[in-house]
């Protein structure tokens, strides 16, 4: 059996596996041991020590400790009241914008990007708050939906975001850089969702009633210090190089707690239940993170990503044609996988290309997550969409459609990277 025809067995027996339902962590050691013993021949012994030496190895990198501490971060905020006041400091800030409050689904999901990390978190944190603030004052729902389910996706791209911690180690490349180089890129998307609800709004301007601040812009700037603080501690850490990624998490879980006692919230209950709400979600990503180590080794065994290497190199396409191809790719892969899953499995293939093709990686890890966040917003798999379903009671395809402006907006904006990558690539180069 040639090298070609293994490797599209092996990716064919992946779907399969991920396609019944078992949980990726399961699927991807199942394939990864199923490859060895039938195509590379290894013995039960042999592949119980390879297996074991490998996943060892990938469980025990230094950087992974950001990511639990990362999410117990979130969990904190989350269960204080320094959300509900980050909604009311964005109020005025915003009222007399056309779309008023709908831009606090986009402010809301942007600041708390900078202390979660996650989309799934975001979406679901800001859309607790705004959703039912917004149905009550008659804001359009449609909007409402599209924004969040847009604007949510912000966490896997604005630091400190998971996917780039899990791109960063299985890239080796600077994840101080990756963080630097997602902000901008985070913000011109962030800004691009403000500017077509303003742009919307003032068309139609049924579709949000006209605002008045209950305060003024000083009470304002006071509610939103506390997540701010927060921002600045664990971003400032990062970038002046005062620590590394995996300590700046832990000094952002003691300022969440500094901030939690400072408001007079912090109890062995808010401890227990962020711990509670974290160590799921960690073990998961870990876990993922750790079977894709076998999944990189075993399909360099099988000479996967030179196969396709091959392939795509004999089309003989230039660097704007290769990331064509691989947008439409990731773009389907998002149909079916979640964001985490699919950096894992398809980094061993794409990333050679990438770099044979002269393309910065640290600009690569950026558009991978604005693919990324692209699937989280694509029905069967969008996890923002079934979030918003599950919380506004709509139907997935009402969502759906809401969030097709959105989705195009994401669009332009990978092709604005795309053209001019310095905008990703500057904040990066001054810094470091």
């Amino acid at each position: 059996m040639d090298a070609g025809t293994t490797s599209l067995l092996v990716l064919l027996l992946l779907v399969a596996f991920l396609a019944s339902g078992t949980i990726i962590f399961i699927s991807i050691i199942a394939v990864c041991s199923i490859a060895l013993t039938t195509f590379m021949g290894f013995d039960l012994d042999r592949l119980g020590s390879t297996v074991a030496r490998i996943m060892i190895r990938g469980s025990s990198s230094w950087e992974l400790s950001a990511i639990p501490l990362f999410i117990w971060m979130g969990e904190i905020v989350f269960r204080t009241s320094i959300i509900s006041q980050m909604f009311q400091g964005l109020t005025p800030l915003v009222s007399r914008l056309p779309g008023g409050l709908l831009h606090t689904n986009v402010l809301g999901c942007a600041l708390f990007s900078a202390v979660s990390g996650s989309s799934a978190a975001t979406t679901a944190t800001i859309g607790k708050i705004t959703l039912s603030e917004l149905r009550g004052r008659n804001y359009d729902n449609n909007l409402a939906l599209g924004s969040l389910a847009g604007a949510g996706t912000l966490g896997l791209l604005i630091p400190p975001s998971l996917v780039m911690i899990i791109y960063g180690l299985l890239a080796e490349v600077s994840i101080v850089r990756l963080f630097a180089a997602g902000l901008i890129p985070g913000l011109m998307i962030a800004g691009l969702y403000s500017a077509y609800i303003m742009v919307v709004c003032s068309i139609r301007p049924s579709k949000a009633p006209v605002e008045q601040s209950d305060f003024g812009v000083g009470e304002a700037l006071w509610k939103l210090a506390p997540i701010t603080a927060i921002i600045a501690v664990v971003l400032g850490t990062i970038y002046s190089g005062w620590a590394t990624p995996s300590e700046s998490a832990a000094v952002g879980v003691l300022m969440a707690l500094f901030v939690a006692a400072l408001k007079r919230e912090l109890s062995w209950e808010l401890v227990w239940s962020s711990l509670k709400g974290a160590v799921p979600t960690a073990c998961m990503i870990c876990t993922i993170l750790t079977a894709a180590a076998l999944l990189s080794t075993t399909l360099g065994f099988l000479h996967v990503p030179r196969d396709v290497a091959l392939f795509i190199s004999g089309l003989n396409l230039s660097p704007a044609g290769l990331l064509l191809v691989l947008a439409g790719f990731y773009i389907l892969l998002g149909l079916l996988l979640d964001g985490i899953s699919i950096t894992v499995m398809t980094l061993p293939i794409t990333l050679p290309l990438v770099l044979a093709a002269g393309i910065d990686p640290i600009w690569f890890g950026v558009f991978l997550v604005v693919m990324v966040e692209l699937g989280q917003m694509t029905p069967p798999v969008g996890f923002n969409l079934f979030i918003l379903q599950g919380m506004s009671g709509a139907s997935i395809l009402r969502v759906t459609r809401a969030s097709i402006p959105f989705f195009l907006l994401m669009c332009c904006a990978a092709a604005i990277l795309g053209f001019w990558p310095q905008i990703a690539l500057w904040l990066p180069n001054v810094l470091y």
